[in-house]
């Protein structure tokens, strides 16, 4: 799971292993806690008779592709996670052999849209499918997503924010530089580059508001809009980090930790719930300034998931941005996403032509006077989180010393 974080020490040790920079070059992808080897790895050194006893590691979607067909084959952009090489076509055999993981406990790996197997008749009986239902490949939630949110022209961009926010723009253009900060991921079906990534929280930064401040509201979400606009921009002086799970995309710091700066005797749960959602246009920006260091720059962003149906935090990141900002109608673009790669798979139908699945609800243009002020507020945004940076780690050191190692439960968001 892409939220397991025990094997930093293995991230270490994959980093420097001798075909370690070759694997990273030829797949595009910096190995972190959140791709597949390092858990892998752990799974060897830690679980030693599971890790003998596994026939396959699988991601989770993968993994149900297994239970409905008994296939274990996962997409091009999926086995990126595995340091996959896509121009290869090919596992890195040499870093695997160096790690001790046979790859033929790895999934094979078919291009999206590509047919897995045939449903085994006993689960079409339990869920309602015909017998001899297909089961065909398509991708993970983020790239369901963006392909979903209807993007087709260069520079166009999908913010998709459910728990977390996944920021991926398309670009076609065939030279593009390696920031070491985002992902660059070749669709070749879409004919297309898919540049961006996901963070850690994005409507879940919301779901975290309603359950500390808002837990016994009849109708908290509104409630919790109605707050955020009657207090003001830039939140009377409060700014939120929201890196409440540490962050991926853009930053890769496991161990930042949510902040409140610039709390006041005068601040209320107005102005804090102001903060989190300005924070959460602050995160778009940050993800669109790593996009642009490839030399890619965003035009348009188009947005669903949840948290596109607060139109106030939809606000906020057209004026953060400085972008247009387009709100479609339909919000659940991961499965309109999964739909189009069937299509344009199985029936050949370009990507062009599925234009009936992401219709626009409105378009939000940005607030200039708004977004002068936000830049102030933005580059504030960033020096806080740099100015604390080093704290993050040594508060981690600290905990381990004082904490009680008690096991805590955490409401899912």
């Amino acid at each position: 799971m892409v939220s397991d974080k025990r094997s930093i020490a293995e991230v270490d040790e994959i980093r420097n292993a001798p075909a370690y920079k070759k694997a990273e070059e030829e797949s595009g992808l910096e190995v972190t806690v959140s791709v597949m080897l390092p858990k892998i790895l752990w799974m060897k050194k830690y679980e030693p008779e599971v890790f003998d006893f596994s026939n396959y590691f699988l991601t989770p979607n993968d993994f149900m592709i297994y239970q409905l067909c008994g296939q274990a084959c996962t997409d091009e952009l999926n086995a990126i996670k595995y340091q996959y090489s896509i121009n290869k076509q090919a596992y890195p055999s040499e870093l695997l052999n160096q790690l001790g993981i046979p790859q033929s406990k790895l999934p094979k790996v078919v291009r999206t849209g590509e047919l897995a197997g045939i449903m085994h008749p006993e689960i079409s009986k339990q869920i309602g499918c015909k017998e001899g239902t297909k089961v065909v490949v398509t991708s993970y939630d983020a790239i369901c997503s963006f392909i979903g949110s209807g993007v087709s022209d260069e520079g166009e961009a999908s913010d998709v924010s459910g728990t977390v926010t996944v920021f991926r723009m398309l670009s076609k253009k065939s030279e593009l530089k390696h920031s070491g900060k985002t992902y660059i991921t070749p669709f070749n079906q879409g004919n297309f580059n898919i540049i961006g990534g996901s963070n850690n929280l994005g409507g879940g930064l919301i779901e975290w508001v309603k359950q500390c401040f808002y837990a016994n509201e009849a109708n908290p979400y509104e409630l919790m809009e109605k707050d955020a606009s009657e207090s003001e921009l830039g939140a009377r002086g409060i700014i939120f980090l929201p890196y409440l799970l540490g962050e991926r995309f853009p930053l890769w710091n496991d161990s930042a930790r949510g902040v409140f700066f610039g709390l006041e005797r005068m601040h209320t749960r107005k102005d804090t719930t102001r903060a989190v959602f300005e924070a959460a246009a602050f995160i778009d920006r940050t993800m669109m300034e790593a996009i642009q260091e490839t030399s890619a720059e965003v035009t348009t962003i188009r947005l669903s998931g949840g948290l596109a149906r607060v139109n106030l935090i939809s606000q906020i990141k057209a004026d953060v941005t400085g972008k247009e900002v387009i709100v479609l109608s339909e919000f659940e673009t991961t499965a309109s996403g999964a739909a189009m790669m069937v299509l344009n798979g199985q029936e050949h139908i370009p990507f062009s032509e599925l234009t009936n699945f992401s219709r626009k609800r409105m378009t939000i243009h940005p607030d200039m006077e708004n977004h002068a002020k936000y830049n102030q507020l933005y580059k504030l945004f960033k020096e806080t989180y740099k100015t604390l940076e080093p704290m993050f780690e040594r508060r981690l050191e600290l905990l381990k010393t004082i904490s009680n190692n008690k096991e805590i439960q955490i409401e899912n968001l």
